[in-house]
């Protein structure tokens, strides 16, 4: 096969030099046509859209042929021509055909819709199709625009430890790290596990946060972000949660509650628009494929700023949707944890755009957040979004030593833990505060796909950690 500089479909789709001998590689989405002429639908990844060659069925060998089925991976030398037919402006004229890789007749991904259940079975081979290649294009692009975002602002991309000693949320659902033989364990006379011979000499876990650590960084640099896995041994097999995703947690120094928020919505609203602006094929199609008000949604948040509601006054909003007759599965009063569908009442129906919801009830919040002057409530901040509820967790840090302490006793974090953390308040403490975004939600509100477990390419869940 001659050798010519291979082109991207995405780039070749764009070009309008007809005649020119060009080649391109990917894999056979489609074949259909009579016996004289056949087409075939070939992508490479670089776009949602596959390029169309065309093939004089009488210029190859019934051998070659054979081998061109869904799936089978080519190489194409060819000849660049306007298409005939609607839809794109070019198309590729065969003149030699390799196969690279053929695929016999169990290839499963064959043309037909797949239900998206079926293509998680199939984890391994669903990148291959327009939904996941959709998805994954999207998922990249995301990451580029966090980046972007806080390189702009001047923040430093900080990496915190994926092996940790220190439980940040207190939550304790936490994977054990050990390189301990778990079919002989030694234990004190208590039955308590002995750590002294394990890797660490301690028992260490998988991180649930960056934020502890983004503190101290950010009480040195100024302003950090962090964006890596984190890990939850939490029993959730529900459609917004996984065991491993991804988490960016910016953490800034003199910043206050109001600053907070002003830093969330910028970002979201920055990386809304940077999907609309980078990823218009991919976002059509999955608006056109799996949620006809994708991109409505995507422009109607960019329009209006976001609704900020101290936690007591959505409760009311929440109490009088009750009393005119409104029901919620889960019950509403002053100190409840909202669940979704109360995050969702409140930005669906009630305001009909995302809230920053402001002033939690302490007890229901983790024990780094600034008390408020009422001795009631801290200064916490969720922001809740259509369609998925919280997407963003943060608060003003609490700053003052002895506040902190004395929390953390209320709260019974083990000392030995947190000494670290308490000289951040000993040593030239400041104001600061910070959030978390868990990656995998904005993904499903960029993409708008049902279940977390379809913007992950191999989602961890309970009883799942295939591939």
């Amino acid at each position: 096969m001659e050798k010519i500089s291979r082109t991207k479909i995405i780039d070749l789709l764009k070009r309008e030099d007809f005649g020119t001998a060009v080649n391109v590689k990917g894999w056979v989405r489609t074949r259909r046509g009579s016996k004289q002429v056949n087409f075939i639908a070939l992508n490479d990844g670089s776009t949602i859209h596959n390029v169309q060659i065309v093939v004089d069925l009488a210029n190859f060998s019934e051998e070659i042929l054979k081998e061109i089925t869904t799936g089978a991976c080519l190489s194409v030398n060819g000849v660049l021509a306007a298409s005939v037919g609607s839809g794109q402006k070019a198309e590729i004229q065969a003149r030699e055909i390799e196969i690279l890789g053929a695929c016999d007749n169990s290839y499963p991904l064959q043309k037909k819709g797949h239900s998206l259940e079926f293509l998680r079975e199939i984890a391994h081979l669903r990148p291959r199709t327009n939904t996941f290649g959709a998805v994954f294009r999207i998922r990249h692009h995301m990451a580029i625009a966090i980046h972007t975002f806080f390189h702009q602002k001047g923040f430093v991309y900080f990496h915190t430890p994926i092996i940790t000693a220190s439980d940040c949320e207190g939550a304790g659902q936490m994977f054990q790290v050990t390189t301990k033989n778990l079919y002989d364990l030694t234990k004190d006379e208590r039955g308590s596990i002995i750590y002294d011979d394990d890797f660490f000499g301690k028992q260490a876990s998988l991180t649930v946060s960056g934020q502890l650590e983004g503190e101290l960084a950010a009480t040195a640099l100024g302003a950090i972000y962090t964006f890596g896995p984190t890990f939850r041994a939490e029993n959730s097999n529900t459609p917004r949660h996984l065991a491993e995703f991804w988490m960016i947690e910016p953490e800034v120094a003199f910043n206050d509650i109001t600053d907070n928020m002003d830093l969330a919505e910028a970002f979201i609203k920055f990386c809304v628009q940077w999907a609309l602006d980078n990823c218009a094929d991919d976002v059509q199609f999955l608006n056109d494929m799996f949620d006809k008000g994708l991109i409505e949604r995507l422009q109607s948040v960019l329009k209006e700023s976001f609704v900020r509601l101290p936690y007591t006054e959505g409760i009311r909003i929440l109490e009088a949707a009750v009393a005119k007759g409104h029901q919620f599965e889960f019950p509403v009063y002053w100190g409840v944890d909202l669940a979704s569908e109360h995050e969702r009442y409140l930005v669906e129906d009630h305001f009909k755009r995302p809230v920053i919801l402001t002033d939690y009830p302490k007890d229901i919040k983790a024990f780094y957040m600034k008390q408020n002057d009422d001795g009631q409530t801290v200064r916490a901040m969720d922001v809740l979004f259509p369609k998925i509820g919280e997407i963003i967790g943060g608060s003003e840090r609490e700053s003052d030593h002895h506040k902190l302490l004395t929390r953390i006793e209320e709260m019974h974090i083990p000392m030995k833990d947190m000494w670290w953390y308490l000289d951040t308040r000993k040593f030239g403490t400041c104001p600061h505060a910070g959030f978390g975004l868990g990656f995998e939600r904005l993904l499903l509100f960029v993409t708008g796909m049902a279940n977390i477990r379809d913007v992950i390419p191999f989602p961890r869940t309970p009883r799942n950690a295939d591939f």
